[in-house]
């Protein structure tokens, strides 16, 4: 495997990427949302402007749970089976590239296009407010802002192993939606199902783990169990053991969920 080969195809997607303005257009999104979230989150409190980190951090996380994956799925979904479309894929493996360094460099290039929009996004915001935010406050918006990228490399992933299964982009696309909508809406609404249906007699340790199958989910409890006050603001504090709230094991299995789609988009990439 050559490392020259990764990087140029990664150069070539994230030129590509900065060239159409997708990384500004995300950065300004993220901007924006975080600006109106971080300003007008308290509303319905009737409270407006910035109240604390801890409630911008929770107001955030929604935020990201929904925009973050599908951005990563769009991204994504037509990184393989698009270059099979127009041709260009046979062309591609004609040079001498083998198809893991043309796998990594896609998924390298579109992962920094996506981080420095995540980034730059959340960023601006921490920037603004800066004068409201204690150094602790930072420390914490900085993990929120590492985890969110970390959220995007996981989905991102994903994306990539759809894409290398699709037969076309019509497929491809649908599958990154299916995949949103199931572990972004359909997940948690399955489990909390069955814990209705059994009388909460399904609980426990066994249902805290069962979140682990969604990164979603592990964003999620990363970030509620960062700072005390965020945790009164979800039920999953109640229902996640304190020993799943460790930042190193949430990383540790957000982590996973990156690399093994990979491992899985390597061998069907044949």
């Amino acid at each position: 495997m050559e490392l020259t080969q990764i990087f140029t195809v990664a150069g070539k997607e994230f030129r590509d990427r900065i060239r159409n303005r997708w990384v500004l257009a995300v950065a300004l999104v993220f901007a924006l949302f975080s600006l109106v979230i971080a300003y007008f989150g308290g509303a319905q409190q009737g409270a407006v402007g910035f109240r604390s980190i801890e409630f911008t951090i929770a107001s955030l996380v929604s935020l990201v749970i929904y925009l973050i994956p599908l951005i990563a799925l769009l991204l994504g979904f037509d990184a393989i089976v698009g270059e099979r479309e127009r041709g260009s894929l046979d062309l591609l493996l004609s040079l001498p590239i083998t198809r893991l360094e043309l796998l990594l460099g896609k998924y390298l290039g579109l992962a920094a296009a996506l981080t420095l929009s995540t980034l730059v996004g959340f960023g601006l915001v921490a920037v603004l407010l800066y004068q409201h935010v204690s150094w602790s406050g930072l420390y914490h918006y900085i993990g929120f802002m590492i985890s969110s990228v970390l959220l995007g490399l996981a989905f991102l992933s994903m994306a990539v192993l759809m894409s290398v299964i699709a037969r076309d982009r019509t497929r491809a696309s649908g599958l990154a939606i299916a995949m949103w909508f199931f572990f972004v809406l359909v997940f948690d609404l399955l489990l909390l199902g069955v814990l209705v249906a059994t009388g909460g007699s399904f609980g426990g340790d066994a249902f805290a783990w069962l979140l682990l199958l969604n990164p979603a989910d592990v964003f999620r409890i990363l970030n509620v169990f960062s700072l005390d006050e965020v945790r009164t603001l979800y039920g999953l504090a109640s229902i996640v053991p304190s020993s799943l709230g460790s930042p190193a094991i949430m990383g540790g299995v957000m982590v996973a969920w990156i690399v093994l789609p990979l491992a899985l988009a390597r061998w069907r990439f044949k």
